[in-house]
């Protein structure tokens, strides 16, 4: 499908509402999109809570951009109305991801069902041009060979049965990460088909991987986010999310994740259906535990002790499946997107960590 350039925003087409505005991503596409001179339409669950506003207020105030602050939620038919109304675009960046210890259900409820009072809002909407949707690499990745590189037209539920007869409907209720996943999937379909239907708005989507850095607030210090993997790493603590601490982390700086958002909003080649993931930029990216590790130690010298994974005289005591491989190169070539380096981005998750003496 050829691109619609009539479709491409710019800050004189109007505000941009962004859903889950105060979470990780949220926060940094807020930040990004204020700095650019939009009016950001940040839609939160409660305003009256300041531990997930006040950086939010913040912003508003140091950023050219101007904030002002919705009250909406994701269970409630209509509650987006007012934050859509007269916006440009829309950057859905809110879900139930599971930090909170929502059931399997509870995901897929917050991921997918939900979101048609989300789809509904923007619908309703006459100026809506763009929907850039939050999906996941988890809407990605299947069963491969290591070292397998996926690609945007890679999608989780391809070859099924590597997931030994797990990928069904009935898995939702019972396994957190393929509901999460098959959430994600069928979403991106739902709001590609919808925008056809409709003609009046594109629908497309960020598929982050491993996303770490800068932190903006202690709220963004999730129990087992990655961010917050690293934090306990720092702290001398083992890595717990794998079996033995062995992990490849492929990943992404949130502030790249937060600005390829708005850069898809702004796209004159991304078209109704396209889908960014966001990984690592290339290899120096994708490190197994113990090299992260090895660089958090070199790049914090002052931290004496630094978990991960298990070691035996300085090796990894065993070796690592080598998956996930993917890297952001469409995102690179079709939204000029510029990206941090890994030192850049590891540096400034624990300098973060130390700014709000949570280590």
């Amino acid at each position: 499908m050829e691109p619609n350039r009539e479709k491409r925003i710019s800050p004189s087409d109007g505000p941009i509402a962004v859903t889950g505005a105060s979470g990780y991503i949220g926060s940094w596409i807020v930040k990004d999109c204020l700095e650019q001179g939009y009016t950001v339409h940040a839609c939160v669950r409660d305003k009256n809570k300041a531990e997930k506003i006040d950086h939010l207020q913040k912003l508003g105030q140091e950023e050219a951009g101007e904030l002002v602050l919705f009250e909406a939620d994701l269970f409630k038919r209509g509650s987006y109305d007012d934050a859509f109304d007269g916006c440009c675009a829309v950057i859905h960046a809110g879900a139930t991801v599971g930090y909170n210890k929502e059931t399997p259900q509870e995901v897929y409820d917050g991921c997918f069902t939900e979101n048609d009072h989300v789809i509904d809002s923007v619908k309703k909407s006459k100026n809506i041009k763009r929907f850039v949707f939050t999906s996941s690499f988890a809407a990605v990745g299947h069963p491969r060979p290591p070292g397998y590189i996926f690609t945007e037209a890679d999608w989780c539920g391809d070859n099924s049965d590597g997931y030994k007869g797990k990928w069904t409907k009935d898995s939702i209720s019972e396994n957190r990460d393929i509901a999460y996943a098959m959430a994600k999937a069928n979403t991106e379909k739902l709001i590609y088909k919808v925008a056809e239907e409709s003609g009046s708005f594109d629908a497309m989507a960020i598929l982050p991987l491993h996303v770490i850095g800068p932190l903006m607030c202690a709220n963004h210090d999730q129990g087992w986010s990655w961010q917050n993997c690293m934090k306990q790493m720092a702290q001398g603590k083992p890595y717990k999310k794998s079996k033995g601490g062995r992990m490849l982390w492929n990943n992404v700086d949130v502030r790249d994740v937060g600005k390829a958002h708005r850069l898809c909003a702004e796209s004159l080649k991304a078209t109704n259906g396209s889908r960014y993931i966001l990984s690592a930029t290339d290899r120096s990216g994708e490190l197994f535990t113990w090299e992260l590790q090895s660089l958090m130690s070199r790049l914090f010298p002052e931290i004496t002790s630094i978990g991960g994974e298990e070691m035996v005289d300085g090796k990894p005591l065993k070796t690592t499946y080598d998956s996930p491989r993917s890297y952001c190169t469409l995102a690179i070539e079709e939204l000029d997107l510029n990206t941090h380096s890994i030192e850049e981005t590891v540096k400034a998750t624990i300098d973060s960590y130390l700014e709000l003496e949570m280590i």
